[in-house]
């Protein structure tokens, strides 16, 4: 299925009610599991990242197929490795090219028993549940921050606790520390002293918990309110003063115009001047969820660009470096990749290379349908593969960019 996406309106309003941020559904999930909480999550996210861990957490089986989740891939295989049974967990064609040994290796060192299925080094897994006790794991601060916060979420429940010293650049800090505040909402104390994570075996706490809107789909409206020629949008349950990482945005996108509002019921984005940088450098080290967001907005305003801090990119839903160089490539240009980890633009547009509406390939990644949409306020109709994809984090972002009168038309 393919959907034409076109914009006339380049005036935008509107009151936006994002999905749930799925980062801190996804964790709640696993520490309500582990401390049998009788308390209900409020406003859970409602998207398949969410659903299916919500899932294999209230299912009668012990096999699982968890699709393209990566989140609920490495967060189940810590969870499970220390619930009693025998489990079987697998996924998509690309979930199984995701490497996930340096969580599974961590697991061993703590006395899990996991068996590759197929690969060595990657899913389909086989976990006999077991006793784990605790030790002082090393770990490259480099590698994906979801292994580290797998293996952190069930440190309480480890014997004799867990400590976990990094070494090397730390990649993704902003999702650690996420990871870490909501374990100390639940009751867990822990020390984060220079490389070197302490936490001891306790117990966590059943807190009444409400997720918070999410961060990532709120920068899509970010990116829509910049490439407007004027927008008040408000964005429903927003909070500036949040846990995620990805909350920094609305301090870069006053270098487009857009300045936020704290608000009762969340924040409003406006946009009444038309400012642009004259180059964007930008460390993602933090936030790479967001990356292809600021990518196609600057594209589509001709920003010359440098980001860094992109490393784990490569091993994300697809390859999000070669896939925003192949669909970048059909509006004329050319972004490099100057070193790993690292993209760069120098805001040249190459005529002769320009699709006329160009059909954006999304890879199965949703983030690719997500933040090439809003490019067709630049004037640029274009057309969107697999649309469906979004469902990933945000199921109704169609239907809400309906509202302020950006148009998808199903093709085929």
């Amino acid at each position: 299925m393919t959907y034409q996406i076109s914009s006339t309106n380049k005036i935008i309003k509107g009151t936006i009610d994002l999905p749930a941020s799925k980062s801190i559904s996804n964790r709640v999930l696993i520490i309500n599991a582990l401390n049998y909480s009788p308390y209900p999550i409020h406003n859970l996210s409602d998207c398949d990242d969410t659903n299916v861990m919500l899932k294999v957490l209230t299912s009668n089986t012990n096999k699982f197929d968890i699709g393209h989740a990566g989140t609920a891939m490495r967060f189940l295989t810590s969870y499970l490795s220390k619930i009693v049974g025998e489990w079987e967990i697998t996924g998509s064609s690309r979930m199984k090219q995701r490497p996930i040994a340096t969580l599974v290796d961590a697991l061993v060192q703590l006395g899990a028993k996991i068996e590759y299925l197929e690969n060595d080094g990657f899913p389909p897994l086989k976990i006999w549940g077991s006793h784990l006790k605790g030790k002082t794991l090393k770990l490259d601060g480099s590698i994906s921050s979801q292994f580290i916060t797998a293996l952190l979420l069930i440190a309480p429940t480890i014997e004799g606790g867990l400590t976990i010293q990094l070494e090397n650049k730390i990649i993704s800090k902003a999702y650690i520390d996420l990871t870490l505040e909501l374990m100390k909402k639940f009751g867990i104390l822990y020390k984060w002293e220079g490389q070197k994570i302490i936490i001891t075996e306790q117990h966590y706490l059943p807190i009444d918990y409400t997720i918070e809107a999410d961060w990532s789909g709120a920068s899509y409206w970010y990116q829509i309110a910049a490439l407007s020629d004027s927008a008040d949008i408000h964005l429903q349950n927003l909070t500036l003063d949040s846990l995620q990482g990805d909350s920094a945005i609305h301090k870069w996108f006053t270098q487009f115009g857009v300045i936020s509002e704290k608000t009762k019921e969340g924040t409003r984005l406006i946009k009444t001047s038309k400012i642009t940088p004259d180059f964007f450098n930008q460390n993602f080290t933090d936030n790479p969820d967001v990356a292809q967001t600021i990518a196609v907005l600057c594209l589509a305003k001709k920003v010359p660009f440098h980001f860094t801090g992109l490393e784990t990119l490569k091993i994300k839903e697809t390859d999000r470096i070669a896939a925003l160089q192949n669909e970048c490539a059909k509006f004329g240009a050319t972004f490099t990749e100057p070193q790993n980890g690292e993209l760069a633009w120098d805001g040249t547009i190459n005529e002769s290379l320009i699709v006329k509406n160009p059909s954006i390939k999304t890879y199965n990644d949703h983030r690719m349908a997500l933040a090439f949409a809003p490019i067709v306020l630049s004037g640029q109709p274009i057309q969107i593969e697999n649309p469906m994809v979004i469902t990933k984090s945000y199921p109704n972002f169609w239907n809400d960019l309906n509202k302020i009168g950006i148009l998808s038309t199903k093709l085929k």
